[in-house]
């Protein structure tokens, strides 16, 4: 973990997991939420996966952001799919399944995101070699005398 965005991009990793947990339990109690998964088996099993996954975004291993991005891409991507199925045939939309299909594209974008990141790390620009033998070589550094003043005279 690098930057401050590589956290903030694994929180919200963390926190749709948490949600999705929280969506997986209620549909097996057979409780009511404005969120019902797709399939609740295959919840169960791509909750597992994203754990797996979001160990690996954390050690910044590239096979975790598109194994990610494959897994949510297929479970959420077909939901998305169905939901505008019905809007390409001519039918309108129907707003009982708006909130499925924006928790469905929200998780495709997040996982658009977190192989994004991730690419940007395989593509940032190395270490100028040009002057790194200056900086790391100790040869250089000021040495001190053992006469030398080493009284700073800060003023407050």
């Amino acid at each position: 973990m690098k930057t401050f965005a590589n956290w903030m991009i694994v929180m919200f990793m963390g926190l749709f997991w948490i949600f999705r947990v929280v969506v997986a339990y209620m549909a097996g109690n057979g409780k009511t939420f404005f969120i019902t998964p797709i399939d609740l088996t295959t919840e169960i099993v791509l909750l597992f996966v994203t754990l797996i996954c979001m160990v690996l975004v954390i050690k910044r291993v590239l096979f975790g952001g598109i194994l990610y991005l494959l897994s949510y891409g297929g479970y959420f991507g077909l939901s998305v799919f169905n939901a505008f199925k019905p809007m390409l045939e001519g039918e309108p939309f129907n707003m009982s399944m708006g909130f499925n299909t924006f928790i469905s594209a929200l998780a495709i974008i997040l996982a658009i995101v977190v192989l994004i990141d991730l690419l940007a790390d395989k593509t940032k620009k190395p270490a100028n070699k040009d002057t790194e033998w200056f900086y790391a070589n100790k040869d250089f550094d000021r040495q001190m005398d053992d006469r030398a003043d080493k009284n700073n005279y800060r003023t407050l």
